[in-house]
């Protein structure tokens, strides 16, 4: 018979640490014994006590419980429940400090994926540090022993949902009303059975979507709406999968939220998108009304230009490209998307724009628009990259290209490869589009050399 492996009994006593650094998760990173630890809620410089919550054979985890010299970027979370919730790693952490680090980032990750360091380095796109999350997905969890439903983000380090009483990311709207939510889960006949409300707002609405495992009573769609009346947002049920979602209130008018672009002049003025509360959009709209314009000017589009614009989604930066260009090209992995785009081309009075759907990590053997050449090339793809795009540039023979990156990895790995193809990176630079977690949002440029 096997022998079971025991858990190793962690230290009741706290530990004394020196934090020589921040891992790329936001943690703390100390040395005992040559072991490394990660340590929550700990600064480079620091000096903390900490509490042991793994130990394992390569590195150990912990979070400080006691700050005993604290660093001078140390600052008091906005949120009561930074230590416990999942959703921030870095609220102790001075804004202006966090995007210092996110640009050592960026700039570590270009010089050891790709060996490159940029040409200039843009000045960080910055905004709103609370409230500024306008899409989420909140666990929900009826507990009872308690009595009550939890309604939040999921706990550092593990899968249970936080108890939060109100959350300082998120839209106030929401995020202030925490408590109300759990209340409201809490008096439905079917409170065991939903373990999820999504969030989403546009410039004129918020939408809850809730996800029910079993069939709703007629009594908990009656508390349901009234709650969302009373907080005017939109109420959608989802008995299934994403396809199941439907709207119940408003009772008329289009399943869609909406949002504008800032006026920027002719080629943005008055551009507005329609979307599903489930389709893909930032969930920063502030940054987002920046990021627009900056990687159109960054990319130097002019009116006889032909652009390409991968991963499009439902058309961000689409359609505010075809007001400056002859013609612009998206690409989107999703069918749904693709319709979405031809959708708010409608909607903004453009015709001098396609959409097609494809899997962007495939080569685009006997793709049409894959035939064709662009002056400009936009690429805004998920945190795996855009690999198997990049390749393909010099075929293209666009003169200079932007990426927008989600992850710096990928973003340097790319970067590698289209300097290998002739392209050189011209500027690179950080957008906080999630502060106070560790993500890094980035922008790059490259030239054709």
């Amino acid at each position: 018979m096997a022998r079971r492996s025991r858990k190793k009994r962690l230290p009741e006593t706290p530990v004394a640490a020196t934090i020589e650094s921040l891992s790329h998760d936001g943690r703390g990173i100390a040395r005992l014994d040559g072991k490394t630890t990660f340590i929550d809620n700990a600064l480079p410089g620091e000096q903390v006590l900490f509490q042991y919550s793994y130990m394992r054979r390569k590195f150990d985890e912990g979070r400080a419980v006691e700050i005993l010299a604290p660093s001078p970027e140390r600052i008091e979370p906005p949120c009561a429940h930074a230590l416990i919730c999942g959703g921030c790693s870095l609220q102790h952490l001075a804004p202006a400090s966090q995007i210092a680090r996110k640009q050592a980032v960026l700039a570590e990750q270009l010089e050891h994926f790709g060996g490159l360091t940029p040409d200039s380095w843009l000045e960080p796109l910055t905004g709103p540090v609370t409230g500024y999350r306008g899409k989420a997905r909140l666990g929900v969890k009826y507990v009872e022993a308690r009595g009550e439903a939890l309604v939040g983000f999921r706990e550092k380090r593990n899968s249970f949902i936080a108890d939060l009483r109100r959350c300082e990311v998120l839209i106030p709207e929401v995020g202030h009303r925490l408590d109300d939510l759990r209340a409201l889960v809490s008096d439905l006949a079917l409170r065991a059975r939903i373990p999820q409300i999504e969030v989403a707002r546009g410039d004129d609405a918020v939408a809850l979507v809730i996800r029910h495992m079993d069939p709703l009573p007629a009594g908990d769609l009656e508390k349901l709406l009234a709650f969302c009346r009373l907080a005017d947002f939109q109420l959608y049920l989802q008995p299934g999968n994403e396809s199941t979602v439907h709207r119940v209130w408003p009772e008329q008018g289009e399943e869609r939220l909406y949002y504008r672009h800032a006026p920027q002049g002719a080629d943005t003025e008055g551009a507005e998108l329609a979307f599903h509360p489930t389709d893909f959009t930032q969930v920063n709209a502030d940054i987002n009304r920046r990021m627009v314009p900056l990687a159109l000017d960054l990319l130097e589009v002019e009116e006889h230009h032909q652009v390409l614009d991968l991963f499009c989604g439902l058309g961000n930066f689409t359609i505010p490209a075809a007001r400056r260009a002859a013609r612009v090209v998206g690409v989107e992995g999703s069918q749904a998307m693709v319709e979405r785009g031809y959708e708010n081309a409608r909607r903004n009075g453009l015709d001098n724009l396609a959409f097609h759907a494809w899997d962007l990590s495939q080569a685009p053997d006997g793709q049409p628009w894959a035939r064709e050449a662009y002056h400009r090339v936009l690429l805004d793809p998920p945190r795996s990259g855009a690999l198997e795009m990049v390749r393909l540039m010099p075929h293209f023979g666009a003169g200079r290209l932007v990426y927008v990156s989600c992850n710096p990895a990928t973003l340097a790995r790319d970067a590698g490869e289209l300097v290998e193809r002739g392209y050189r990176l011209k500027a690179a630079g950080v957008m906080d589009m999630f502060p106070h977690t560790a993500h890094v949002e980035s922008i790059a440029v490259f030239d054709r050399r």
